[in-house]
């Protein structure tokens, strides 16, 4: 019987995830599996990769054949390294305890990098929410200037119409104040 690593499509449509699982290779993709090894997200950014590392090193040592996406998110996952690894100690080239020490050395280079990258990704978002804020200041400061020269001119023209409405009270009153004079006399 021959076996492959494969991925098991699950989730709803346009929201697709990935189940990592052991099947006969004549099995369809969505049927019966021997074994359930991982999950795969791509959904999320970066993607989620949740894989049982001793497991799918087992299925590979005894013969399992990935797919090539399987082949990638288990060489991303580090687990190629380690059956590559692993086969150099059974030939001699190394002894188990190298194999782990280098291993372990490829480890913290891919977290390092991983860790690089997202502090990269966190302070672009950063600097992209402070550039819309600015530009949303900016904004708001040239409404705020607008509504001020508007009630400016609101001010202004109630002044002017209140100061004709006060030259033309007095003229009044003098022309009213003249003919009650001439009476007088």
């Amino acid at each position: 019987m021959a076996t492959k690593l494969r991925l098991q499509r699950r989730g709803r449509k346009n929201y697709a995830f990935y189940q990592i699982v052991v099947a006969d290779s004549r099995a369809p993709r969505d049927g019966k599996f021997i074994e359930r090894v991982g999950s795969y997200n791509p959904n999320t950014n970066p993607a989620t990769i949740d894989l049982n590392f001793e497991r799918a090193l087992y299925w590979l040592q005894v013969g399992a054949q990935p797919t090539d996406t399987v082949r990638n998110i288990l060489s991303h996952e580090g687990v190629l390294l380690k059956k590559h690894l692993l086969e150099g100690v059974k030939k001699g080239a190394f002894d188990e305890a190298a194999a782990e020490q280098k291993f372990q050395a490829w480890l913290r280079d891919k977290q390092s990098a991983t860790q690089a990258i997202k502090d990269k990704e966190r302070e672009a978002a950063k600097a992209d929410a402070k550039a819309r804020l600015q530009a949303e200041q900016e904004v708001n400061k040239a409404k705020a200037e607008e509504v001020a020269k508007k009630k400016a001119e609101l001010a202004a023209a109630a002044a002017e119409a209140a100061a004709e409405a006060t030259e033309e009270a007095p003229a009044e009153e003098v022309a009213e104040e003249a003919p009650a004079a001439e009476s007088a006399e």
